[in-house]
C-alpha cells in the first residue's frame, strides 16, 4: 500500500514535462501570432483616412528612430515592438509605410538596451565593479547609436536596407509584390473569431470602434504572449546559458558572436543575454574586450521574433512584413560587420564606453541623467517638438 502511494507521488517522467513544455511553448507561439495578425485586421477597420492621420508624422526619420526607441523602451522588450512593426507594415491596409517602418526598427534596437544598463546601476555604490559593469552595459548603447549614424544616412540616400530586404524576400517568393497567405490563417482567425464577435456585439456596424477593440487585444495578446515564453525559457534555459556564457569566456570573436546569437534565439531576449554579462563584468570575472562580441550576436539573436511574426501575415502587403523582419536582420548584420572585423573601428565603441564609464563613476547624477534622458526625455522631447511643429 505504501509503494502505491509513493508510486502515486512521484514526478511525471522527463519526456512528460518536456512534451508539456512543448506543448506550451507552441501554444504562446500561436497566440503571438495571432496578435500580430489580429494586428493588421484592427487597423484595417479604423480606416484609411484614421491611419493616414495617425502615422504620418512617422514620415519624419529622426520622429521614427525616436518613437522606435520610446515604444521599445516602454514596453521594455524589442520583441514586442518589433513584432507590432512587422504586423503593421504587413496589414491589408498597410497603415505603416515600409520606409517609415525602417528608422523605428532602427530605433528598437537603441531602445532595448536600456534594460542591461538598468541592471549596470545596482553596482552604483561599488566604484570599481560599476565602472566595469557600465561600460559593459554603454558599449550596447554606443554600438547601436553608431551604427545608427551610419546605416540612417545611407539607407535615406540609397535604400541599402529597403533594396537588399526586398531582393532577399522576393528570392523566397514572397517579395512585396505578391500575394502571400499564411498557412496557419485559417487556424489565426478561428482564434480571433471571439474578440471580432466581441466587437460586433458591443458596437454594431461601428468599424473604427471595432477596430480599435481589436488592435488592444491583439497588442495584448502580443505582449502576453512573449512575456510568458521569455519567462518560460528563462526559467528552462537561464542556469544553462550562464553556463554557456562563462565557458564562452576567452574563446574566439567568432565564437562568442554564435554563443551570444544562440543564447538570445534560446531565451528569446536579447536583454537576457545581455544583462547577464553585466554582473560577470561587474565581478571582473568577464572584460569588455570579450563581452562586446556576444553583445553583437544577442543584436543578431533577436531579429529571429521579427522573422517568426512575419509568417502571421497574409494578403497582398505580407511580403512587405518578412521585407522588415529581413532589414532589422541586415541592420545588425551589417552593424556587427562594418565594426567588429576591422581593430580600430572595433575599439571605438569601447574606448566611449570607457571614457563615459570612468565619468559616470565620478559622478553618479551623470549615469541616472543618461539614461532617463537617453531612453525617455530625448525621444520625448523630439516627438512634443514634432506635434508642435505639426
Amino acid at each position: 500500500m505504501t509503494q502505491k502511494v509513493e508510486a502515486a507521488g512521484q514526478a511525471p517522467p522527463e519526456w512528460v514535462l518536456k512534451a508539456r513544455l512543448g506543448l506550451f511553448v507552441a501554444f504562446l507561439l500561436l497566440i503571438f501570432l495571432t496578435g500580430v495578425h489580429g494586428l493588421g485586421d484592427g487597423f484595417k477597420l479604423l480606416g484609411r483616412n484614421i491611419l493616414d492621420a495617425f502615422f504620418s508624422a512617422t514620415s519624419d526619420p529622426i520622429v521614427a528612430l525616436m518613437v522606435g526607441i520610446l515604444t521599445t523602451t516602454l514596453v521594455q522588450s524589442s520583441s514586442v515592438s518589433t513584432s507590432m512593426i512587422v504586423g503593421l507594415v504587413a496589414a491589408p491596409e498597410n497603415p505603416l509605410p515600409l520606409a517609415n517602418a525602417i528608422p523605428m526598427v532602427m530605433g528598437t534596437n537603441i531602445g532595448t538596451t536600456v534594460t542591461n544598463t538598468f541592471v549596470s546601476l545596482a553596482h552604483i555604490g561599488r566604484p570599481d565593479e560599476f565602472r566595469r559593469a557600465f561600460a559593459t552595459a554603454t558599449c550596447h548603447d554606443f554600438f547601436n547609436y553608431l551604427t545608427v549614424l551610419i546605416l540612417l544616412p545611407l539607407e535615406l540616400a540609397t535604400g541599402y536596407l529597403s533594396r537588399t530586404a526586398t531582393a532577399l524576400a522576393g528570392a523566397v517568393a514572397v517579395g512585396s509584390d505578391l500575394s502571400y497567405d499564411s498557412p496557419l490563417k485559417g487556424v489565426l482567425q478561428l482564434v480571433l473569431w471571439p474578440v471580432e464577435a466581441a466587437g460586433r456585439l458591443l458596437f454594431g456596424d461601428w468599424e473604427q470602434a471595432q477596430g480599435l477593440l481589436l488592435i488592444v487585444a491583439s497588442a495584448a495578446l502580443i505582449f502576453a504572449a512573449l512575456i510568458n515564453l521569455v519567462r518560460t525559457m528563462r526559467r528552462v534555459m537561464l542556469k544553462r546559458a550562464e553556463s554557456i556564457l562563462a565557458r564562452s569566456v576567452g574563446r574566439s570573436g567568432l565564437v562568442a558572436i554564435l554563443v551570444g546569437l544562440v543564447v538570445t534565439m534560446a531565451v528569446q531576449s536579447s536583454s537576457i543575454t545581455t544583462s547577464l554579462l553585466v554582473p560577470f563584468a561587474g565581478a571582473g570575472l568577464l572584460t569588455l574586450e570579450q563581452a562586446f562580441p556576444v553583445t553583437l550576436g544577442a543584436n543578431i539573436g533577436t531579429t529571429v521574433t521579427a522573422l517568426l511574426a512575419s509568417l502571421a501575415g497574409s494578403g497582398p502587403n505580407a511580403g512587405l512584413g518578412v521585407t522588415i523582419a529581413l532589414v532589422h536582420l541586415l541592420f545588425n548584420l551589417t552593424g556587427t560587420l562594418i565594426f567588429y572585423p576591422f581593430a580600430p573601428l572595433r575599439r571605438l565603441p569601447l574606448r566611449l564606453a570607457q571614457q563615459f564609464a570612468a565619468a559616470a563613476t565620478r559622478s553618479r547624477k551623470l549615469a541616472l541623467a543618461y539614461v532617463f534622458f537617453l531612453f525617455y526625455g530625448l525621444p520625448a522631447l523630439v516627438a512634443f517638438a514634432n506635434r508642435l511643429a505639426r
